[in-house]
């Protein structure tokens, strides 16, 4: 056996950053006192979820990396002496910005940094009017604690990106995410869902052999824009064993930080009983690379 203990922080945003980080910085220090070897947190979690609309004024919570925002990360990373997940809005170059995770080492160094690379435009989620689909690909981050498979909300959709980290030797795969209902779903709505989104995920720790982190905010925030009823966050984070098997799962409505054991052998002996890569027609599949087949 060979145990990580994982800390997992779900909160609610408000609009000042400052108070923010604080609640943050707190929990963080909390979960580290707990044993944490790891502490992921939710997507975007600096500030309210900004993207329920489209306006240029947003794009001024955007910050270099490095800058303000990682020093603030990395002094505390080494304070506590635990590797951090955090997800952050990263200017690149004036108006060029993309939605990354940065992975703080233990020391206080940054071990990595991934660019989101699926970029949702729906309504209550216009995230390509901000964000840069990332290019740095799907490759984990290495860190004293593991590989770290660190994808981002809308990437849990696709299995490809699952795939592609476990591929590159990835040991867990990590979500930051936020996503909710919008408040005006009729109940079943909501149940269907949120289920999706819990069982999608499921199925990538299933399909790769791999234990899965899913961190989401939690708590309602209005529409500025008006045009939608706003979203209320569903929290529900969770992380599952190789077979999908539920180690945690957090409630839908409140604020947690709490610190999860993931066995990092049990993939090899999963992986020995459920063999997938071992089966893969890598032969077969050039197909999959287009964006339909007809």
């Amino acid at each position: 056996m060979n145990n990580l203990k994982v800390g997992i922080i779900q909160l609610s945003k408000t609009a000042d950053i400052h108070a923010n980080r604080a609640q943050l910085a707190d929990e963080i220090r909390r979960v580290a006192t707990q044993g944490a070897q790891l502490i992921v947190n939710q997507e975007l979690h600096d500030s309210l979820y900004f993207c329920q609309h489209e306006d240029i004024h947003e794009c001024n919570l955007a910050i270099p990396i490095p800058g303000e925002a990682t020093e603030f990360y990395s002094a505390l990373a080494k304070e506590v002496g635990v590797v951090i997940v955090t997800s952050l809005f990263e200017k690149r170059a004036p108006g060029l910005y993309h939605n990354t995770a940065v992975v703080f080492e233990k020391d206080g160094s940054i071990a990595g940094k991934y660019r989101k690379m699926h970029i949702p435009d729906d309504p209550a989620y216009y995230e390509k009017f901000y964000f840069t689909p990332g290019d740095l690909g799907f490759k984990p981050i290495d860190t004293s604690v593991g590989k770290l498979g660190v994808l981002v909300c809308w990437d849990q959709w696709y299995p490809e990106a699952a795939r592609l980290m476990a591929l590159h030797g990835a040991e867990i795969l990590i979500y930051p995410t936020a996503i909710g209902w919008e408040s005006t779903d009729e109940h079943d709505e909501k149940v269907r869902q949120r289920d999706a989104w819990i069982a999608v995920q499921r199925g990538h720790a299933v399909a790769n052999g791999l234990p899965v982190v899913s961190v989401n905010r939690v708590g309602f925030e209005a529409d500025p824009s008006g045009h939608t009823a706003g979203i209320d966050f569903w929290g529900s984070s969770f992380v599952t064993g190789p077979q999908g098997e539920f180690l945690y799962q957090a409630p839908t409505d409140k604020e947690v930080s709490t610190v999860v054991d993931v066995d990092l052998e049990r993939s090899e002996h999963v992986r020995r009983w459920w063999p997938f890569l071992r089966d893969r027609r890598i032969d077969a599949y050039d197909d999959i690379t287009k964006r339909f087949i007809d």
